[in-house]
């Protein structure tokens, strides 16, 4: 069973997971309002991604009995002068969840809760891989920056990205 302090946190985590896949979507649709195509492309796969983070989250703590409580989601900004700009935006998001997971792994661990800090470590290695590939992305960017064929040919490296499933749900198969 999940302490009530634990279970606040992987609640307002939850949400956040939510609030991601919103901003991620948010992107998505401002990039392709501006013809970019295969940044849109990028971005709606990280909206699922985040989808799958939340989804990963609530089964979770549905599987220790505890009650999953969503909340509204908060409004999220619309548009960006710039890829360059999405991305820049997207490694400081992505920074503050991996402070907020690591939050969550010090409550576990003065929780004494040793399940819950087993199955944080997945998300501390995604969050490992989501720093970095936002991190190669901006860096890319910013190598073009100016170069409009840079920018086209990036968009379209973007847009051969692919979802695959978060290990934990396709373990499900979901």
């Amino acid at each position: 069973m999940l302490s009530q302090r634990l279970q606040d946190a992987l609640n307002a985590q939850i949400n956040a997971e939510f609030w991601s896949a919103y901003l991620y979507l948010s992107m998505s649709m401002d990039c392709a309002a501006k013809g970019l195509k295969g940044t849109s492309h990028w971005f709606s796969v990280q909206f699922r991604e985040e989808q799958d983070h939340a989804r990963i989250l609530i089964d979770y703590m549905l599987s220790r009995g505890g009650v999953v409580k969503l909340a509204p989601i908060a409004e999220v900004r619309t548009s960006w002068n710039s890829p360059l700009e999405a991305f820049e935006e997207t490694l400081a998001h992505e920074r503050r969840v991996t402070a907020m997971f690591d939050e969550l792994c010090r409550l576990a661990a003065e929780e004494h809760d040793y399940a819950t800090a087993n199955r944080l470590v997945w998300f501390v290695d995604e969050q490992i891989e989501e720093e970095s590939e936002a991190q190669e992305k901006l860096d890319a960017l910013r190598a073009v920056e100016g170069n409009k064929f840079g920018i086209y040919m990036l968009d379209k490296e973007l847009g051969a990205r692919t979802y695959t499933p978060a290990a934990p749900l396709a373990a499900q198969g979901e």
